[in-house]
């Protein structure tokens, strides 16, 4: 098994490279989906996320209003970190599940938006960055998603710095491109990859799921 770090700042296109690593054949991780899992209504994360902040940022249905939870959290970084205290190990526990259930020759790919800021480029065995220029990702925020430009920028200010991303990057995917030539960088990625992975299975036959020459997966 090879485990990948997928990572890029806030409207950089990571969702559409993780979509066509999957076309190719990756098994994803995503840990913004798992992230909304485990504070479902009528979880222990759910209940802790309220007891932190209150009442106020559920909705109507009982479930978390995120617009408003982002609005709290985003503009104080004390209360982020509370929220990422809460949130990250409950999302750690479920994605190293999903992973030791993926077959031996699997290329599994965690989609990871805070993971240059958390630290946790270790934990796999390389890490890829989707790259786009700050004024792309902020015209994305705004046009596609839209986002005040207030908002935007306050989210990707948030993150760690475009320089931060791609000082633990292995892999680069530049995604200031157009769709066809993103789709022919990620093939070529997923080539180099799944080579990565037959030589890693070749060399440690047997190896159980969810671990890797050096040990257990984090």
């Amino acid at each position: 098994m090879l485990s990948v770090g997928l990572t890029g700042g806030i409207g950089a296109g990571k969702s559409e490279v993780s979509r066509l690593l999957v076309e190719c054949g990756a098994v994803l991780i995503d840990a913004d989906r798992i992230a909304r899992e485990v504070v479902a209504p009528g979880t222990a994360g759910l209940a802790a996320v309220v007891e932190a902040f209150g009442e106020g940022i559920l909705g109507p249905d009982g479930g978390l209003d995120r617009p408003a939870l982002g609005s709290l959290v985003f503009a104080d970084p004390d209360k982020l970190a509370v929220l990422n205290a809460i949130v990250h190990p409950l999302v750690g526990a479920r994605s190293r599940e999903l992973e030791s259930a993926a077959p031996e020759d699997a290329v599994v790919v965690h989609d990871v938006p805070l993971l240059t800021e958390n630290g946790l480029a270790p934990r796999y065995d390389l890490v890829i960055v989707v790259d786009a220029n700050p004024a792309t990702q902020l015209d994305r925020l705004v046009r596609l998603r839209g986002m005040t430009e207030q908002d935007a920028r306050a989210r990707m200010a948030a993150q760690a710095t475009r320089e931060q991303r791609l000082e633990i990057a292995d892999i680069v995917i530049d995604n200031d491109v157009p769709l066809e030539r993103l789709r022919q960088r990620v093939q070529e990625v997923w080539a180099d990859l799944s080579g990565r992975a037959r030589r890693s299975r070749e060399r440690t036959p047997g190896i159980a799921p969810g671990t890797s020459a050096d040990g257990p997966q984090e």
